[in-house]
């Protein structure tokens, strides 16, 4: 009678006389190997029903080893059955015949083999997928960037906001930086694998200070910002509680909407004006001037916790100093968003905020030819001023206390982690800020916006202030019957970008009477005051082509827009603006004429 068990791959079974008990097997620990079965002698199948369990311990005692050969069946090789006794009975192990494991690892030899084979299989699908260029990727997207590739390079850019980045700043943009997360300031990451990161964080942080001449014991600064916007909002939230005043320039005198602004019927636009109070000043409209008078006035009244002075459409100078006064009148923090007047600034071609404000912020694509973000200068340090003598901050402290609140306002407040590939971006960008090429560029860009303003005020244009100081200029169209909505999309119908604006006096921003007009862009591809003399001609030809079918379909504007894909004189014009546009190279090689 056979007693063996399966319940282990080893077990130890013993029979019993009686017919009517059931053989009760007793588990042992496997054995290494598991093609072994014990079985009991057949000599010994009657023993005491009340047989005692065997300790495991007398098992690996007293064996008496015996060797039997057993003559295989089919004629092969002999094998053997090992006998022996324990603790007095004779036992035999015999060698499993048809052990399913030893059968399973005969039918399939190779099953190592297999198994590398699919590894390397699905090693290589990550290879295929991670080394694919964007025409095999995703041939719709490659498609689209290159038709937009063809509009910057066929066209004239003229929106003031807008720069064309060189190839370093290209790279560091689409390099493997974007893999890395980095949440916290360098130093107090709240992930490891930031060495590098910080090296390349801090390079970028002092090379905006030596780009603005500013000294790290009196100057902080935040290069985190995905915007000028969420810069801007970092500092009201890190500053003011929910509710309390802001005052910035009104968006149609040309302030920005992160500064807070409502239209007239008091829809809150912006961010700023929903969650924080906001009171505008304005330009003079016989002048087009900030009128410092009354803004101290307002200023006064209102008491907001922060002035806030630059602007997106202002063509002139500012007059910190005496926005500075101002503020310590009303006991409120400067704030200045010089975002598109970095480059002047730091080039010290116009007045600089810096000298009077306590919080500069920016973006650093417009005039620094930087990758698209937001930068935050802040005091630190003993303050170089008192607050005013009516100081609504009840504030008596005589060191700025600035930069914790703002850090901490763009992380973990308001922004998850960093985008580095843009970081390092920029610290390229304010590397080349800092040479005296930078300086030339930007001094070259104010020629260019003085020429162009000059040859429109010659053919009658009006522009908003007579003039400008720095990189834009503002056409007021009204007096052409025009709005800016309707020219600004002929001159993209003739490859000429622009964008239209408020201009003061305007009840909003709904229908806007004027464009605004930068120099920037076209500056970096290499165009020269006699340059923009010429695209003057093409703005003025596009004003004609805009009044003529102004005239022919009057107030209809879908038959206005209808028009524009089969009108003559705009495929014209269109044709004589690329011609001139490819002319110049793009400051980028990965971006090349065809």
């Amino acid at each position: 009678m056979d007693l063996s068990r399966s319940q282990s791959n080893f077990q130890l079974g013993f029979g019993c006389s009686h017919a009517s008990m059931t053989p009760t097997p007793t588990p042992r620990a496997p054995i290494a190997d598991d093609s072994i079965n014990l079985q009991v002698d057949q000599s010994f199948r009657s023993l005491p029903t009340t047989f005692p369990p065997i300790p495991l311990q007398l098992l690996e005692q007293k064996v008496e080893k015996i060797t039997v050969e057993e003559p295989k069946k089919d004629g092969g090789d002999q094998k053997e059955d090992e006998h022996f006794r324990i603790l007095g009975h004779h036992m035999c192990l015999k060698r499993q015949r048809d052990c399913p494991l030893l059968l399973t690892q005969a039918k399939h030899p190779k099953r190592s083999s297999i198994g590398d084979t699919d590894l390397e299989s699905r090693r290589a699908a990550v290879r295929a997928w991670g080394d694919q260029p964007i025409h095999l990727a995703d041939p719709d997207i490659h498609e689209l960037m290159e038709k937009e590739k063809q509009r910057q390079v066929r066209g004239i850019e003229l929106i003031a906001s807008e720069n064309f980045v060189c190839r370093a700043v290209m790279e560091a943009l689409g390099s493997h930086l974007t893999n890395k997360y980095s949440e916290g300031m360098p130093g107090a990451r709240y992930y490891t694998g930031n060495q590098y990161i910080d090296q390349i964080e801090n390079l970028c942080i002092e090379r905006a200070l030596t780009a603005f001449g500013l000294e790290s014991d009196k100057w902080g600064v935040n290069v985190q910002p995905y915007s000028c916007t969420s810069a801007n909002f970092a500092v009201y939230t890190g500053l003011l509680l929910p509710g309390e005043r802001i005052m910035g320039l009104d968006s149609p005198s040309g302030g920005h909407m992160s500064h807070g602004y409502c239209t007239p019927g008091g829809k809150k636009i912006s961010a700023a004006s929903i969650f924080f109070e906001s009171f505008p000043y304005k330009v003079n409209p016989q002048t087009g001037y900030i009128d410092y008078d009354k803004l101290e006035d307002k200023a006064l009244d209102y008491r907001p916790k922060i002035l806030i002075c630059g602007g997106s459409s202002y063509p002139r100078d500012w007059d910190f100093a005496r926005v500075r006064q101002i503020a310590d009148k009303c006991g409120a923090v400067l704030m200045c968003d010089m975002a598109h007047i970095s480059g002047l600034v730091a080039t010290k071609e116009c007045s600089n905020p810096f000298d009077h404000c306590d919080i500069v912020t920016s973006t650093t694509h417009k005039g620094l030819r930087g990758p698209r973000g937001g930068i935050i200068f802040y005091r630190r340090g003993p303050k170089i001023r008192k607050q005013g003598h009516h100081s609504s901050h009840s504030d008596t402290s005589t060191h700025y206390d600035l930069e914790e609140k703002i850090n901490f306002a763009v992380f973990p407040s308001l922004q998850g982690g960093p985008h580095n590939n843009h970081i390092a971006a920029l610290a390229i960008a304010l590397k080349q800020v800092a040479t005296p090429e930078y300086k030339a560029y930007i001094q070259q860009m104010k020629k260019n916006a003085q020429a162009l303003a000059a040859a429109l005020l010659r053919r009658k244009c009006r522009l908003v202030t007579g003039g400008t100081d720095n990189h834009l200029l503002l056409w007021d169209l009204t007096p052409m019957g025009l709005t800016g909505k309707v020219y600004e999309k002929v001159c993209e119908m003739c490859h000429i970008t622009l964008n239209k604006t408020a201009i003061f006096g305007d009840n909003g921003t709904i229908s806007p009477g004027g464009v605004r007009i930068g120099t920037p862009a076209m500056t970096t591809r290499g165009c020269i005051e006699s340059d923009f003399e010429t695209m003057a001609d093409f703005l003025i030809k596009a004003a004609q082509i805009t009044s003529a079918l102004q005239r022919e379909h009057g107030k209809s504007h879908k038959e206005f827009v209808k028009s524009l894909c089969t009108n003559k004189d705009i495929a014209e014009l269109r044709n004589r603006v690329e011609a001139f546009a490819l002319q110049y190279e793009m400051p980028a090689s990965l971006i090349r004429i065809e």
